[in-house]
C-alpha cells in the first residue's frame, strides 16, 4: 500500500528485491472450517473500492460516496507497523459512513518478516511467530470490536514484500500467518490477507499446505486493470466465490465533490465489515 509505511518508489525496489452478503463458497469453506461454531452470514461487496493511509473525513467520504465512482474503502484498524494517525477513525465514523452505504474493508498491519530490508517498529522471527501471531490477532479482533465491526466481520492481514526465496524466513511467515487466522476464527471473525503478487501474495497462494492459511486474498498488481480474475496469477481454483480483491492502481490523486484524496485503487469482490 504505496506511502503508507514506504515510499513509492520503495516499495517499487523490495518488489522488485521479492521477485493485494453472500453465503459459501471455496474460499468461504475454509473461513468455516470449525464446524462447531456458528458463523454470522457473510457481508460481501463487490465493486471499486479504495484505500487512503488516513481515514478521510467524514464530509470527505458524504461528498465522495455522492460521486458513486466508489463504494468500498479499506481502514486501517490497528497493528504497531501502522503508518498513519487515525483522527477520523471512530466508532462513530464508521458508524456513520456505513449509514451513508460505504463497504468498509479492516485492514491491520501485524508484524513483518525477519528478512524485510524495510526498517519496521514490530518484526517476527522463527521463535517468536507463533506467539506474535496470537497477539496480534487477539488486538485486530479488540481493535475491530471497538470500532462497531461485529463478529463476522474480515479482517486482512497485511504483509508487505519479502524474499520468499528465503525459506526460513517464508516458513516463519506462514507460521505467523496460520496463528494469526486461527486465533481470527477462533473469535468468529473471518480472515484475510494483503500482499503482493511476487512475493507475500504469492507465498500464500502457492502453499502446497492449505491448513488454516486466509480464506481471502487482497493481492496487489499494479497493473492498472480493473478486474480479480483477467490478472489473477494462480490457480484459477482457488478464492472463488468471493474471495479476492486486487489493488491495480497506487497513488491516485483525486477530486471529487471538491474534497481531494490520494488513493490506492482496487477492484473488490470479497468480504467486508459486518457493523452495528
Amino acid at each position: 500500500m504505496a506511502e503508507h509505511r514506504q515510499s513509492r518508489k520503495r516499495r517499487y525496489i523490495t518488489w522488485g528485491v521479492a521477485g493485494a452478503a453472500v453465503l459459501a463458497g471455496a474460499g468461504i469453506a475454509a473461513q468455516n472450517s470449525m464446524a462447531a461454531t456458528t458463523w454470522p452470514a457473510q457481508k460481501t461487496y463487490t465493486g471499486r473500492a479504495f484505500d487512503a493511509c488516513t481515514a478521510p473525513s467524514l464530509a470527505a467520504m458524504k461528498a465522495w460516496k455522492t460521486e458513486g465512482y466508489y463504494s468500498g474503502v479499506a481502514v486501517y484498524i490497528g497493528g504497531k507497523n501502522r503508518g498513519c494517525a487515525q483522527p477520523n477513525l471512530t466508532a462513530s465514523w464508521v458508524k456513520s459512513v456505513n449509514t451513508l452505504g460505504w463497504k468498509l474493508i479492516p485492514l491491520y498491519v501485524g508484524a513483518q518478516p525477519p528478512c524485510q530490508t524495510s526498517s519496521n517498529p514490530e518484526k517476527f522471527t522463527a521463535a517468536t511467530a507463533a506467539s506474535l501471531g496470537v497477539s496480534n490477532a487477539n488486538d485486530a479482533v479488540a481493535k475491530a470490536a471497538a470500532l462497531g465491526m461485529k463478529a463476522g466481520s474480515p479482517v486482512y492481514l497485511d504483509m508487505e514484500p519479502y524474499d520468499i526465496t528465503n525459506k526460513a524466513c517464508n516458513d516463519a511467515v506462514l507460521t505467523y500467518v496460520r496463528s494469526f487466522t486461527k486465533t481470527l476464527r477462533a473469535k468468529t471473525y473471518r480472515a484475510g490477507y494483503y500482499g503482493f503478487s511476487s512475493s507475500s501474495a504469492k507465498a500464500i497462494a502457492t502453499a502446497t499446505n492449505r491448513t488454516d492459511l486466509p480464506g481471502n486474498l487482497w493481492y496487489a498488481l499494479w497493473d492498472k486493470q480493473y478486474t480479480t480474475t483477467a490478472d489473477w496469477p494462480w490457480d484459477p481454483k482457488l478464492y472463488t466465490n468471493h474471495s479476492r480483491g486486487h489493488q491495480y492502481m497506487v497513488n491516485s490523486k483525486e477530486t471529487r465533490g471538491g474534497y481531494t484524496i490520494t488513493v490506492d485503487r482496487n477492484a473488490w469482490d470479497a468480504p467486508v465489515a459486518l457493523v452495528g
